[in-house]
């Protein structure tokens, strides 16, 4: 099975304007519209046989509605030849992160995805870091928004120096770093975070950071902690999934990045 680690689908009552809104504020073109649909479209194009789907939580107040929409979504297809499987989500301004992320377990939700910038906080701060302390202690997967976000150029909360400062300090267990690393900033990747006990995904990475970079740091990383990810609808699974498979990668290990890393990270076998 294909696994695409990082997607990210909207409300169909939301979806058209907040693809508008974000394709404007990043100069970009979306791959998908943003909604479900069009999402398992385009992972019976490319044989994606799950996606992760990623939702944000930009308010403390949202935590309900967006865990319970994850929830719903993924009752909905657990008898599907093709999955989507939602994390949770939460923001680092909540008073109740222990029992929000209790909460996110019992749901049987996975994971939690977190955005520096959209969330408006530095990953060093002590907020984000007593999250991947418990979220570890919960035994949750943690997918964290690294390096420069396009949308929010001029200031990165997700820097290498903090990801590898919380590192440090907490050692997080399952922890996920969008972009391989850090978009933008995949020199430092391969010199400060390659080698950690972190998972990097590709998404949003394919087109951007030099193919002889990429291997570099898949190397010396080790093929056991890469995820493949597209960042679905700003990356196409079909396009990302080919320009992976067009390196010169030992089957085996392809094998593991393409969806066996994911499985066991999902405790799927």
């Amino acid at each position: 099975m294909i696994i695409d680690f990082h997607t990210h689908i909207f409300p169909e009552k939301i979806a058209a304007r907040t693809i508008e809104k974000l394709e404007n504020i990043a100069h970009v073109k979306a791959f998908t519209n943003g909604r479900e649909e069009s999402l398992v479209q385009s992972m019976e194009r490319a044989g994606v046989g799950l996606s992760v789907v990623l939702p944000v939580v930009t308010k403390p107040e949202q935590f309900e509605t967006v865990n319970r929409f994850a929830c719903q979504m993924n009752e909905r297809y657990l008898d599907q030849p093709v999955k989507l499987l939602s994390f949770g989500g939460i923001h680092p301004d909540t008073s109740f992160f222990k029992e929000e992320l209790r909460a996110i377990r019992n749901m049987g939700l996975l994971g939690i995805k977190l955005h520096p910038d959209y969330q408006n906080t530095y990953f060093d701060d002590i907020k984000y870091m007593r999250i991947l302390d418990y979220a570890t202690e919960l035994g949750l997967v943690s997918v964290v928004h690294a390096g420069v976000d396009i949308g929010f150029p001029d200031n990165v909360r997700c820097t290498v120096g903090r990801i590898r400062k919380v590192i440090g300090q907490v050692k997080p267990q399952k922890m996920v770093l969008a972009h391989f690393g850090a978009f933008g900033l995949w020199e430092e990747v391969e010199e400060v975070l390659a080698g950690q006990n972190i998972y990097l995904d590709t998404a949003y990475t394919f087109g951007f950071i030099e193919d002889g970079l990429f291997l570099d740091i898949l190397k010396k990383h080790g093929a056991d902690k890469i995820l493949f990810a597209t960042d679905s609808p700003w990356s196409g699974q079909q396009e990302s999934l080919s320009h992976l498979r067009s390196f010169n990668i030992a089957q085996g290990d392809l094998n593991k990045i393409l969806g066996g890393n994911a499985k066991e990270l999902l405790g799927m076998e």
